[in-house]
């Protein structure tokens, strides 16, 4: 059995998040080029020490990773694809920990260098433009220390004190009676919150590239026996699963692999694109990452969400005031299926989520400005 060792670096720069290991660099680089020659002008290294790397592994390991014919092109063995299978569902799946081990890390360290540095503590729905948003904040003086959660979880942890600000997304204006108000409503209260306009992001089904199957919506999943993968409980991509499987008439029963939990929205992609699910409900960002088909079903609304009497804090306003930066927004744009809405301004609760009926208790509407 091989062990497993992390480490990290401190840098100035901007780059991979993830844990990486030189072997599957390699070797991702070999099944790219097709040659030890072409994986090493990729990688900015000589044949010498690629052709070296490659085969002390391969003495490390015990097994073959390149099947090595002389005058045909260099391809893995089946045990070298599956090493990268093997890495590719890891990093998927432990994305949100990750994450949250470089905010922990990173937070430790930016108040070493800079006592000038904000932290802000954001618990978020895992989701690409928070990742963005934390690189474009770091270079003004603001870290965000962020923990990847369900909206739910998120939303508890803001209310029990854990966190400055949290994350959450439904359908724009969602009606009364749906899974959204009863989850939300009693976590959030006109008055005591504020929140703060964020992105409008497509959510939808991922597919295999091209759409072989012509899926077109969950009733299509279950009528064909399709392999479904899902989120976990307290996520706001289960809640709005679970609504969309209410408003096709159907039962959790009927779409196979309903039970399968994948805990982000690349996870799910990677589920699809190693053929083990055929559909899956994520972000269009995610599906583009894979390169995958993508079904789209409904724009979100994204929202961030602070207590009242933390609004007017510094790192809070900072955040609003990056958040309304058209540089920032002009970045986010470039994410695909995400779009500014209303990016940094301070919301009403009971105007974005109508669900409160103040003027019919009080005689007066006295919701607007209050949330």
């Amino acid at each position: 059995m091989h062990k497993i060792e992390l480490s990290y670096a401190l840098t100035t720069e901007t780059g991979e998040r993830g844990i990486r290991n030189p072997l599957i660099g390699l070797l991702q680089a070999v099944r790219q080029e097709g040659s030890i020659s072409g994986a090493a002008r990729l990688l900015g290294q000589s044949y010498r020490h690629v052709w070296g790397e490659l085969r002390r592994w391969e003495a490390e390991l015990g097994r073959g990773l390149i099947v090595w014919d002389k005058g045909q092109p260099a391809r893995l063995t089946p045990f070298g694809e599956k090493l990268l299978w093997a890495e590719r569902q890891a990093q998927a799946r432990l994305a949100p920990q990750i994450e949250a081990l470089h905010a922990d890390l990173e937070r430790a360290f930016a108040v070493v260098f800079d006592d000038r540095t904000q932290v802000l503590t954001l618990w978020a729905s895992h989701d690409d433009g928070i990742a963005a948003l934390r690189d474009h904040t770091a270079v003004q003086g603001l870290h965000l220390d962020i923990r990847f959660v369900g909206s739910v979880d998120a939303i508890a942890a803001l209310n029990e004190g854990r966190c400055t600000l949290a994350s959450f997304h439904t359908p724009p204006s969602p009606a009364e009676g749906t899974l959204a108000q009863r989850i939300y409503q009693p976590l959030l209260r006109p008055g005591l919150h504020k929140i703060i306009g964020f992105a409008r992001r497509r959510q939808g089904l991922l597919v295999a590239a091209g759409n072989p199957q012509d899926v077109r919506d969950l009733a299509d999943v279950a009528q064909r026996g399709l392999r479904f993968v899902n989120r976990p409980l307290g996520s706001g991509t289960r809640l709005l699963a679970e609504q969309l499987l209410l408003d096709a008439g159907l039962r959790a029963g009927q779409i196979t692999g309903w039970d399968r939990i994948e805990p982000s929205h690349a996870a799910v992609a990677e589920a699809v694109a190693s053929g083990t699910a055929d559909a899956g409900l994520a972000i269009e960002s995610a599906a583009h990452g894979r390169a995958l088909g993508f079904v789209p079903l409904l724009a979100e609304d994204y929202f961030l969400v602070c207590l009242k009497s933390t609004l007017e804090e510094s790192p809070v306003r900072a955040l609003r005031a990056a958040l309304a930066d058209p540089a920032w927004q002009a970045r986010l744009a470039t994410l695909p299926g995400y779009a500014p809405a209303r990016s940094g301004e301070v919301l009403s609760l009971s105007a974005q989520l109508p669900w409160w009926h103040f003027g019919r208790r009080r005689g007066t509407d006295a919701g607007s400005g209050t949330s």
